[in-house]
């Protein structure tokens, strides 16, 4: 629980509690001291503690009046305090107490998701990358503007103030139960750190972390990081491309980055693969025919890359499939591969 969440919930409470506390001790010193009905002696209390300058219901006893004597200090003792209170509902913090309290219990309902390390350009480009293919994802951002901005435009965004690189704003973040987390913080030495204390905190998760430096790419893998993105790089080599090979670049770029379902490029694990599948040869499966979506790359467990396998392949359950097609084309490939024995 964040630092403001923790004074907010301690503000709640403790404005309750001393209400509450008012509010029963002022009832039940009524009660025994002048014998009062219990009606009698809430409404005694409440006028009391109000100081609205009712008179009494009866005459009071000596020790009755000083009972309320007492009362009333102790509630103009407690005037400032509610206050406050009613200045923190009053004045936006306790909708703002309540969102944060809101987004935490999504954030720890959530499994298998993606943590956004720096919510900047890119990081705001990846998340709409992500809401696109329906991935859930955590922003982590220590800029509170930057986040506030971010969630009136998204009602649904999940986020967390703080530094990244502390290990219970990850921890908060379900960085036990993520499938991946993606460090796009301004600098190489705060990627490195949130590098670090992300494989420290998991060992098997995905982590993607962005370089400027071209020297830091290196530094960031042995930190932990399975993959270092230099935007500067691929920017400068996307232009000279489209110089070179401006078609090619265009073509690849619908396949990727268009959101219709004419044509869809999916890596499909093979993990679930159906047993009789298992040690066959591409040429038992005739996907082609059959699904009509198109094997054109397979990723072996060592990391080396096939592209366009031959018919005499061997699938095992290690490979990662890359599949050109329509969306309903990739999903009769998948099912076809996961549920029965011949296409």
């Amino acid at each position: 629980m964040s630092t403001f969440q923790e004074q907010s919930s301690r503000t709640i409470r403790s404005g309750v509690l001393l209400l509450l506390t008012m509010i029963l001790g002022g009832t039940f010193g009524f009660r025994i001291i002048e014998g009062f009905e219990w009606t009698d002696s809430f409404y005694m209390t409440i006028i009391t503690i109000s100081t609205v300058g009712f008179g009494e219901i009866q005459p009071l006893s000596e020790t009755g009046k000083f009972f309320t004597s007492f009362l009333i200090f102790f509630s103009l003792g407690s005037v400032a305090y509610v206050g406050y209170l009613a200045r923190f509902i009053f004045d936006g913090d306790f909708l703002k107490y309540y969102r944060a309290y809101r987004v935490e219990k999504r954030i720890q309902r959530l499994f298998n998701h993606v943590i956004i390390c720096g919510y900047g350009r890119t990081g705001n480009q990846v998340g709409l990358e992500l809401t696109t293919h329906n991935t859930p994802f955590v922003v982590i951002d220590n800029n509170e503007e930057i986040l506030l901005t971010a969630s009136r435009k998204n009602n649904e965004l999940m986020y967390i103030h703080g530094d990244a690189t502390n290990e219970d704003i990850l921890l908060r973040a379900g960085i036990k139960r993520a499938k991946a987390l993606i460090s796009v913080t301004p600098g190489d030495a705060e990627n490195t750190f949130v590098v670090l204390t992300a494989r420290s905190l998991n060992n098997k998760i995905k982590i993607i972390s962005r370089a400027v430096d071209p020297h830091s790419d290196i530094k960031l893998k042995r930190a932990g990081a399975n993959n270092v993105i230099m935007p500067e790089l691929i920017g400068g080599q996307r232009m000279a491309k489209l110089i070179t090979q401006p078609d090619v670049v265009e073509f690849i770029e619908y396949i990727l980055l268009q959101e219709s379902i004419e044509v869809s490029f999916e890596e499909i694990p093979c993990a679930d693969i159906a047993k009789s599948f298992a040690g066959k040869p591409l040429s038992h499966f005739k996907q082609r025919d059959i699904s009509g979506a198109n094997l054109i790359g397979i990723r072996r467990k060592n990391g080396k890359y096939i592209f366009n396998p031959g018919s005499d392949h061997i699938l095992t359950t290690d490979d990662q499939l890359f599949v050109l097609g329509s969306s309903e084309q990739i999903r009769m490939f998948k099912k076809a591969l996961e549920e029965t024995d011949e296409f």
